[in-house]
């Protein structure tokens, strides 16, 4: 404590001691009841909505980022905490210290008049010889002046000028010394003399004599001013360190919410009830739930294994959304991440962040972990990327069937896109989960219904009476995912029209939506093209329209109903690089029989034959390159792998792995007949059709695309019109 704060706590004391009555026997009044301003909630409980559930819901965050850092960081993380506090109130505690001085020295200051009663500059300055106690006991004094310096929030004591004899004798005492300079004044003759002057009210004389003896006292100076500065240092570093860590946590948690993050249960929109069918699916998540919620019971029959669940099926048919349902079933919160980026492409990578992903899911002990595109995860172990296989047996260490109390009531729901039916996968890894929830396409009734209830919600946008079975007839083998963009698109495009949706709607969407974005402009200025074009996408529909026609034995009705091509167009499609296009229906038959394979071939052989019987085999264009290679993979899947047009019914391919593109000649020969006699047929089909062709192609260059109402009805034009000419020239009786 500097000397200035000891003598004027001293100098107070005694004045104070006088003034002060004894207040020890007073009796006070007692005071009275302040109610209590505070919400009467009872214990544990929190205004709904309140700072209080973003403040738990920050410090969770922070705690499962915590949880997932190495030793190390958390290490220098609770120094840095610590470190933080500690500063802080070592500076403010020097900074408390340091005011109380000023005030007290202002006060000194203001008594004694030392404002006014600046330096005696006629009398020279000496240097003080020996302590500044031991000359004050020796020497007569005139005057004790004590200059300082006011800083920014504390006072440093510079010099201690004593005029005796004619001069003035310049002293800076230590510590100690100062100590018991305090302490005497208050009784010593010489505590009297004592002057305080400002060191910014001295004049520029005195000023350069007490900067030269800055300088000459610069080694000399005691302890106490020599830590003024720390206070200042202790702030700044308590300040900067605070601010970097509020820095790095907040880039760190910001990153972590991109990628590994829980959500409870209550930030989970809908529940089960918006799964609409999908009955079958429901009732193996229903055992799932009523599997965690008895586990005692299920335990007695030896059913205590971890809650390992595989989700497998096609993209879009509500893995994702099942899991987060169960999730707010069963009040648990759900953290979703995906496998894909689990392949960092480093040894070690996935498996450190299924480390991370095992440390916060065992901080919140009841929790549910959602692995979502883990095909990679199920692939065979065992290939050419190390990292791969560090992934998966990290993966398997985690759901194998030791585990603590504390990890057995984490569920691990782990989707992939696939079955173990359609390619071969780690059986290791299928051993580890008890429970398979196989998800599927919806039939037709299913997608009926889902249409519909995403049309509910815009129940007051939507025309009444709206025939969805054409809608539902397209959407054949499209899952959930792609009915609700169907849906959606419906309502972009009705809003910019300014219309309601309707039918019309519905099936431009499912046109946007399973086609593309198809244009005009690509073909719109080269006219052999588009007639090319429409050669080629007549040939397409009139080979399967022979085959329909014979099949429902000429009722147009039952083409119209059951024919498969709903429009023809010669807008071009970015999507698959097509400058036309037939938008067709998928079938209902999920069985293909041979006969049925040999009319899909024909179908996509009839554009390329359409195109030579108008413009020569010179003529052929490269827009049957989609076409030709479908009819190669459904040929060697019927030759290769169905054993058809062999005596023997064996499938080769099966027998083939990482050569699987080669194929033996046998099985090249039958492929190559077939295809020509197939070829043949649809050639000489078309051929016979060739007038009509002929008719069809002008009328769809002219309107740019036709319906397939608008097909059969220039068709029945057509051969009206060729039966009138046939009557009136006598060729009809012929």
């Amino acid at each position: 404590m500097s000397f200035i704060r000891r003598m004027a706590l001293t100098f107070d004391e005694s004045e104070s001691m006088k003034e002060l009555p004894d207040r020890s026997c007073t009796p006070q009044p007692e005071a009275a009841a302040v109610p209590d301003p505070s919400p009467a909630f009872s214990k544990g409980e929190r205004p709904p909505g309140s700072w209080w559930a973003a403040l738990c819901k920050a410090a969770s965050r922070l705690a499962d980022w915590f949880a997932i850092q190495s030793r190390g960081l958390q290490g220098v993380l609770l120094a840095l905490a610590l470190a933080i506090p500690a500063s802080g109130l070592y500076a403010l505690t020097l900074w408390q210290r340091q005011a109380e001085v000023a005030v007290e020295v202002a006060k000194m200051a203001a008594q004694s008049g030392a404002s006014s009663s600046p330096l005696d500059e006629r009398l020279p300055v000496v240097f003080g010889q020996g302590s500044l106690l031991g000359f004050l006991a020796q020497e007569p004094v005139d005057r004790i002046t004590v200059v300082y310096k006011p800083l920014l929030w504390n006072m440093s004591e510079r010099f201690v000028l004593v005029s005796s004899g004619g001069k003035r004798h310049a002293f800076y005492p230590s510590d100690m010394e100062t100590q018991i300079f305090t302490e005497r004044a208050v009784t010593a003759d010489w505590g009297a003399k004592l002057v305080f002057v400002p060191r910014s009210e001295l004049p520029a004389a005195s000023l350069a004599l007490i900067e030269r003896l800055d300088q000459r006292f610069a080694n000399a100076r005691p302890q106490s001013e020599k830590d003024a500065w720390k206070a200042g240092v202790s702030g700044l570093l308590s300040g900067a360190l605070t601010l970097g860590l509020i820095g790095f946590l907040f880039f760190q948690l910001r990153g972590q919410h991109k990628s590994l993050r829980f959500i409870e249960p209550a930030q989970v929109h809908g529940d089960l009830d918006d799964l609409v069918g999908m009955d079958d699916i429901k009732a193996e998540v229903a055992q799932i739930h009523d599997q965690y919620q008895r586990r005692a019971a299920y335990a007695e029959y030896g059913i205590d294994k971890p809650f390992n669940v595989m989700f497998s099926g096609p993209a879009g048919t509500g893995k994702t959304k099942l899991a987060s349902y169960l999730a707010k079933t069963l009040n648990l919160p759900i953290l979703f991440h995906s496998a894909v980026n689990l392949e960092t492409g480093y040894v070690g990578g996935g498996a450190g962040t299924l480390s991370r992903i095992v440390a916060m899911a065992q901080r919140r002990k009841r929790c549910i972990v959602f692995l979502d595109e883990a095909q990679d995860l199920f692939m065979k172990r065992g290939g050419h990327r190390k990292f791969d296989d560090d992934t998966q047996n990290m993966l398997l260490a985690v759901l194998d069937g030791v585990r603590t109390r504390r990890e057995a009531e984490i569920i691990w729901i782990v989707a992939s896109n696939f079955n173990s039916e359609q390619m071969p996968m780690d059986e290791a890894m299928l051993r580890r989960f008890q429970m398979k929830v196989d998800f599927r396409l919806p039939n037709r009734t299913e997608r009926e219904a889902i249409i519909g209830h995403y049309l509910s919600r815009r129940a007051g946008k939507v025309l009444p009476g709206l025939d969805l079975r054409q809608v539902v007839e397209i959407t054949e083998g499209r899952s959930p995912a792609d009915l609700e963009t169907i849906v959606n698109q419906a309502g972009i495009t009705a809003v910019q029209a300014g219309n309601m949706i309707g039918t019309d709607t519905l099936m431009q969407a499912a046109e946007r939506v399973l086609v593309g974005n198809v244009n005009t402009h690509t073909t719109q200025d080269r006219e052999h093209d588009r007639r090319v074009i429409a050669v080629h996408e007549w040939g397409h529909f009139l080979v399967d329209f022979e085959q329909e026609r014979a099949r429902c034995e000429g009722d147009w009705d039952r083409i119209l109903a059951e024919m498969k091509m709903i429009k023809i167009s010669l807008k071009a499609n970015p999507r698959n690089n097509a400058l036309g296009f037939v938008f067709h229906k998928q079938g209902t038959n999920l069985l293909r029989t041979k006969s049925d394979m040999e009319h899909d071939v024909r179908v996509l052989l009839g554009g390329m034959a359409n195109e030579e019987l108008f413009f020569g085999e010179e003529g052929t264009t490269n827009g049957a390159h989609n076409d030709i290679s479908r009819v190669t993979w459904l040929l060697h899947q019927a030759v290769a792998e169905l054993g058809m047009y062999r005596r023997t019914r064996l499938n080769f391919g099966a027998l083939a792995h990482d050569g699987g593109g080669q194929v033996d000649e046998e099985t090249r020969g039958i492929m190559e007949a077939q295809s020509e006699r197939l070829y043949d047929e649809t050639r000489e089909q078309l051929a016979r059709l060739k007038p009509l062709t002929e008719h069809l192609v002008g009328r769809l260059m002219a309107v740019g695309e036709m319906d397939l109402r608008e097909a059969l009805s220039e068709i029945r034009r057509f051969e009206q019109a060729c039966r009138g000419f046939d009557q009136r020239m006598g060729l009809l009786s012929a």
